[in-house]
């Protein structure tokens, strides 16, 4: 608090010089005299008012520091005695000192939007209509459309979103009108429907700013936030906003959402036509090429990951978690190459600290390769770590590690005494789980998979482990199926959980469902145990040349080999 009245001081004294030094040169003139006195009582009340700060008494600081900022019009004043009330939780208080401050100066954004802030604060809704105008009116011409944008955040935390909808809307009624600002304006509003769940709205508002200019980003991103709430309508505006709209991070929001939905065959489609239309964007090279990594198209990977290093190196301040992806994608390729030498290379290049932990989880899995597993636990284990968040990365990459090189029960034993620690972990428990299946712990799986069915009614992942795990063993088949249905309900269009359903179908007896459902999977995701399920279902379809073709492909494919390998060995088939 000292620090704070020196700098109040500071500022009163600042101000002050200017005024007694026209006074000492004019000392006859009255209205330097009045001038010099509000100087001195304002400079007064300051001092008293930071004594008062200092004594653990806001209110009486607060008041002195008001009229001493009103005395002399200062803003840095005024905000103090904002920041006071706000201090002492006197939300009364503090609107009273924004509203003095805004009153003897009109055109101050700082002193509008401590006003908004208040009244929101407050969840007095009703009065902040006119403060939600004018910070749009005092914001200059070429930042209003942005400012218009970002409106609806102000709005995010009050209580009554329908009518904050309503509020915001009627703030705003010329802005919607206006060609030049609508688009921006019907954004806010749309997002703030959609936050009051209002979804018809929402999609009507990113309709309505398409229509005013069918080339700003708002309608589509916001068109792009429905989708993932499967809002019919919502496809049709986004590919009509994508066919208008210049920038490239529609595109990139749009495939990251395809990613992360697991929409593999989409978004791959997306980036090749994005990096044939606009080769220059580096971003979308490095998904591109991470996307390429995943399916084990080595090559094209590698061209990919290049390419996008070659567009960022002259940029002045290329994107270091970018960087720190593509050399990993790299290492990656040349892991699976069987390049030891050249992998290690890329993963030296790896300094985000994001990324470190990987870089060294990698190094670790090329030494077990080389039968070097204590010190590849040794690598991981002296990775240092800041926080509790890095040391559970730290425990899931050496568990991974352990799993990797089938020591299943001390992957399992080192996760025990992880969960003793935080037996509300959701992911160590799914580790748990799926650790006990390698084990053959049959009953131990399927307790922990239905806790977490439990705990995360609406995550997919422990419902079609479990009916996964029931289908591949020939049990209890109308349950997997009805366990597997539900977690593709939660991800539609999850290749993994479709693989899942495929095979429960194919369990069942139903082999030209199963057959279809595997196709599909395999055409977002074609791994090697996709291309094990799809095969087996040919070969008992007598479809045995197709069976092979699939079967050799994914062999070369790579990654994880394992069931495909099983399935023909169990088979007997000779590729």
């Amino acid at each position: 608090m000292k620090k704070s009245a020196s700098w109040t001081l500071c500022i009163l004294l600042a101000g002050s010089t200017v005024a007694w030094g026209q006074t000492a040169s004019s000392r006859n003139t009255l209205q330097n005299r009045q001038q010099a006195a509000l100087m001195a009582e304002a400079f007064y009340e300051v001092l008293l008012g930071e004594l008062n700060a200092r004594q653990s008494n806001p209110g009486a600081a607060f008041s002195l520091l008001l009229d001493a900022a009103t005395k002399i019009n200062d803003v840095r004043l005024y905000q103090r005695a904002v920041d006071l009330a706000l201090q002492s939780r006197s939300g009364d208080a503090a609107l009273q000192a924004a509203r003095a401050w805004k009153g003897a100066n009109p055109s101050s954004r700082q002193a509008n939007l401590y006003i908004l802030q208040i009244l929101l604060a407050l969840n007095r809704l009703g009065d902040a209509t006119e403060p939600l105008r004018a910070e749009v009116d005092l914001a200059p011409a070429e930042e209003r459309n942005m400012t218009l944008a970002n409106l609806h955040r102000h709005l995010a935390q009050v209580t009554d979103k329908k009518r904050a909808a309503s509020v915001l809307e009627q703030a705003i009624a010329p802005y919607l009108q206006a060609p030049v600002t609508a688009s921006a304006a019907w954004t806010s509003v749309g997002r703030v429907r959609l936050n009051a769940n209002d979804t018809k709205g929402a999609l009507d508002a990113a309709q309505k700013a398409y229509q005013a200019d069918s080339t700003a980003i708002g309608a589509g991103l916001l068109a792009l936030e429905l989708l993932e709430k499967n809002v019919p309508g919502a496809l049709d505006l986004l590919n009509l906003s994508l066919a208008k709209v210049q920038q490239p991070e529609l595109r990139l929001s749009l495939i990251q959402w395809q990613l992360e939905s697991k929409m593999y065959s989409a978004a791959l489609d997306q980036l090749k036509d994005m990096t044939q239309a606009q080769p220059k964007v580096p971003q979308a090279w490095l998904m591109l090429g991470l996307l390429h990594v995943d399916e084990n198209r080595l090559e094209a990977a590698e061209v990919a990951l290049k390419r996008y290093l070659g567009l960022v190196q002259d940029q002045a301040n290329p994107s270091q978690r970018g960087l720190a992806q593509a050399h990993l994608g790299l290492a990656q390729v040349a892991e699976k190459r069987l390049d030891e030498p050249a992998a290690q290379s890329w993963l030296q290049k790896v300094d985000h600290p994001d990324f470190v932990l990987q870089a060294q989880s990698r190094r670790a899995q090329s030494l077990a390769r080389q039968g070097k597993l204590a010190e590849a636990r040794s690598l991981i284990q002296n990775q240092p770590v800041d926080n509790a968040n890095q040391a559970r990365g730290k425990l899931l990459a050496e568990v991974k590690l352990l799993r990797d090189n089938k020591q299943y029960l001390a992957a399992h034993d080192l996760l025990n005494m992880a969960v003793l620690r935080d037996p509300q972990d959701n992911d160590m428990l799914y580790e748990r789980a799926m650790l006990d299946e390698k084990l053959n712990r049959l009953d131990d799986m399927e307790r922990r998979l239905r806790e977490l069915i439990r705990r995360l009614p609406d995550q997919p992942h422990a419902y079609n482990a479990l009916g996964y795990s029931l289908a591949d063993r020939n049990l209890r088949l109308a349950e997997a199926k009805q366990l597997i249905t539900r977690a593709l309900e939660l991800a539609p269009e999850d290749p993994a959980i479709t693989d899942s359903l495929g095979w429960v179908e194919f369990r069942l007896g139903n082999l030209p469902v199963a057959l279809a459902l595997l196709k599909k999977a395999y055409a977002n995701q074609s791994d090697a145990e996709i291309a094990a399920h799809m095969g087996e279902v040919l070969w008992q379809l007598n479809q045995r040349d197709e069976a092979k073709k699939i079967w050799r492909e994914g062999l070369q494919k790579g990654g994880d080999t394992e069931t495909l390998r099983e399935t023909l060995r169990r088979l007997k088939v000779d590729l």
